[in-house]
């Protein structure tokens, strides 16, 4: 029988892959004793990152100057004054002075871009550029809720009834001076001195207005109303809400003729104004 390979060819494989072997085993050796069983890490190295710019100076070396932008000092809340202030559930009026020129808000209203967002018993909120300001009331009055004044002193009386214009009695109606329209128009503190509203309500639902008191020898007294009387309309207005109440007061300075329904006792009475 004829043999496929050498026997000489056969020893020698079997040699070669016996020293393969050998040199495998004295390699796992080495590594086993002497060589580090974890790798090395190797990291680059940087330079620290500049917290600085390189910016160009003037020849003199000197840093470029800051401009430093102008203080807005017009439109400031600090200039209005909060001179008196109604809240209720149903509405918001403040009066506000600005430039010697005083002012009746409602809310949504608004003064040198100001405007009111609500109120509390003594102060204002108003809002200008998603900013929102607060405004406290010089001098607060008591009876939060509804209109009332306080009696004034004598000194006070005098001064409330020192009021340019007259009322002229001209039989069936009365003409009354504008000047005088135009004092309370701006002036509300006047108001409360010569005159005062209570509510009237049924529970606790607010059905119209009263007059509670009248100064004598006080423009108010020369319109022909009384103590007692209920306001029932102003120029076909029905007044039973302090907007529809103060809606009448922001135009008054506006009025050619006034209207006046009033109830006086079991008698419904119409009185006629001439504005000159």
């Amino acid at each position: 029988m004829k043999h496929l390979f050498k026997p000489e060819v056969t020893k020698w494989f079997w040699s070669l892959l016996i020293l393969l072997l050998v040199v495998k085993m004295a390699w796992f050796t080495v590594e086993l004793l002497w060589l580090p069983t974890m790798g090395v890490e190797h990291s680059e190295k940087r330079g620290p990152k500049a917290l600085y710019y390189r910016v160009k100076l003037s020849p003199n070396d000197a840093a470029a100057p800051t401009t430093r932008r102008p203080v807005q000092t017009a439109g400031r809340i600090q200039d209005i004054k909060l001179l008196a202030v109604y809240n209720a559930s149903d509405v918001t009026v403040v009066t506000v002075e600005y430039k010697r020129t005083t002012k009746v808000l409602a809310k949504g209203e608004a003064i040198n871009g100001f405007v009111l967002e609500g109120a509390g018993s003594n102060y204002a909120t108003f809002s200008k550029d998603a900013k929102t300001y607060q405004i406290n009331l010089i001098v607060s009055r008591k009876g939060e809720g509804s209109i009332k004044s306080a009696q004034p002193s004598a000194a006070s009386a005098s001064t409330a009834n020192q009021v340019e214009g007259e009322v002229i009695d001209a039989g069936d109606h009365k003409i009354v001076d504008r000047s005088l329209l135009d004092h309370y128009a701006k002036n509300m503190d006047d108001i409360y001195k010569n005159i005062g509203i209570r509510e009237i309500k049924k529970g606790k639902v607010l059905e119209g207005f009263s007059i509670s008191f009248i100064r004598k020898g006080s423009p108010f007294a020369k319109l022909g109303i009384q103590r007692g009387d209920v306001i029932k309309s102003i120029n076909g207005q029905k007044i039973d809400s302090y907007n529809a109440a103060f809606d009448v007061y922001k135009n008054i300075a506006n009025i050619d003729n006034l209207t006046l329904v009033i109830q006086r006792g079991k008698e419904e009475m119409e009185l006629e104004y001439e504005v000159n």
